[in-house]
């Protein structure tokens, strides 16, 4: 069974949490995965959180109560503020992380992970408007303009909706590209926004 965690926090963003959680739930639950997997969301004390935009969230469980975790995925948002200058969060960090076959991010989460020494010498992204300042402060190699990147077991995507790609495509290497491929077709994910950008 892979045991996918998703970390919460006051003022996380509502996407990056929820965004690979509707990816791996649907590949848990409504499908039929060649490799069993599970999905579900903790924070330090098990007490609701209140998102950066106003979502309230109830965890599924504390540190104290959480099962084996084998994915950790921490999401960004302006509660990734605070915690990279708390010494206990990113010990947790780095304490779960030594014991997970996958450690993931979206967004500011790669702050966390970089604070917490997970990224040192690793190629990682960020959300846009970061790349630069992690750039002055980090010891990774913090690459801009791509969706997700993969550095050994380190994971990290963009802002936002590119956790939904990052969360797609670790459901490949767990689970196979095909069986990706009908969680994609699930959920209905083909982005064709009604407006157009250019960097």
């Amino acid at each position: 069974m892979n045991s996918i965690a998703i970390l919460l926090f006051d003022g996380v963003e509502e996407l990056d949490a929820v965004g690979p959680w509707e990816v791996f739930a649907w590949a848990a639950k409504e499908g039929s995965p060649p490799k069993p997997m599970s999905v579900f969301t903790l924070s330090g004390d098990g007490a609701p959180v209140t998102c950066g935009k106003g979502m309230v969230i109830t965890p599924d469980h504390s540190f104290e109560t959480a099962p084996q975790i084998d994915i950790l995925l921490i999401p960004g948002g302006p509660g990734t503020r605070p915690m990279i200058k708390d010494e206990a969060m990113l010990d947790w960090v780095r304490k779960t992380a030594a014991g997970c076959t996958w450690i993931t991010a979206v967004c500011t989460g790669a702050m966390v992970l970089a604070k917490a020494g997970l990224a040192k010498g690793k190629r990682i992204t960020t959300y846009h408007d970061v790349v630069e300042p992690m750039r002055q402060w980090s010891d990774a190699e913090v690459l801009a303009g791509v969706r997700f990147v993969r550095d050994g077991n380190l994971v990290t995507s963009a802002g936002v909706s590119a956790g939904i790609d990052m969360a797609l495509w670790l459901v490949g290497q767990l689970a196979g590209a095909d069986y990706a491929r009908e969680v994609q077709q699930g959920i209905e994910y083909f982005p064709a926004p009604p407006y157009s950008y250019e960097a």
